[in-house]
């Protein structure tokens, strides 16, 4: 139970304080990172795929060491609509649509529900679902090579956010990977993997209905 509740204040982290997609693009193998990232942001208005999530943390001896991993699936609609599924080593859903979320325990068989608002704002989570209007809310800069990809730096201009720092990993014109470092210390990272690109989406996709029996609390 300890992995869970570690993976749900990761995730309030993303959307209160505030997957990403894909499609192969030609001719951006070798541009730099703010290139590539500006023009997945543009050509991309939904995806869906699979993620894995691992938290690294320092020992006592400073080595990095895995705490915690999970995997899953995700399907996005920008902005703010989103299908985020955790299915190992437990399931739960964050669900959005677009006002609100959803976030269901199916051990518990428990539903919290939250107002979305403005709470993607400056976190990670804009970047993935968010709108278009990112400048507005970070600063955006190249970061290097590494792993084979080319790295974007997103830094939050707002000063109460619980990420210090967002890495973004891209190779031809797509995010395979994020950074999210905290003011602690600990590192979050996201690689991503089964992009579609604009997939069909359902009528309806997004929309929540609690599972039978499960107890509803609102917040």
């Amino acid at each position: 139970m300890k992995f869970k509740k570690e993976n749900l204040a990761a995730w309030r982290s993303l959307l209160c304080a505030g997957a990403a997609a894909i499609a192969m693009l030609p001719g951006l193998a070798s541009a730099a990172a703010l290139e590539q990232f500006k023009t997945f942001v543009a050509t991309t208005k939904s995806a869906q795929g699979e993620f894995s999530q691992r938290l690294v943390k320092a020992d006592k001896e400073g080595k990095a060491r895995v705490s915690q991993e999970s995997t899953g699936t995700f399907i996005f609609a920008r902005p703010g609509k989103f299908i985020w599924v955790y299915q190992k080593p437990y399931e739960q859903v964050l669900q959005a649509d677009g006002e609100k979320l959803y976030i269901y325990d199916k051990d518990l068989n428990q539903v919290t529900v939250k107002k979305l608002g403005n709470a993607l704002g400056s976190s990670p989570a804009a970047i993935l679902f968010g709108s278009n209007d990112l400048e507005k809310n970070f600063v955006l800069k190249e970061a290097g090579s590494k792993d084979g990809m080319e790295w974007l730096q997103a830094t939050p201009m707002a000063k109460d956010t619980t990420f210090e720092q967002i890495g973004i990993g891209l190779k031809n014109g797509v995010p395979l990977a994020m950074e999210l470092r905290d003011s602690f210390g600990q590192v979050s990272i996201l690689t991503f993997r089964k992009f579609e690109k604009n997939p069909p989406l359902k009528p309806g996709q997004f929309k929540f209905v609690p599972p039978k029996g499960a107890d509803v609390f609102e917040q």
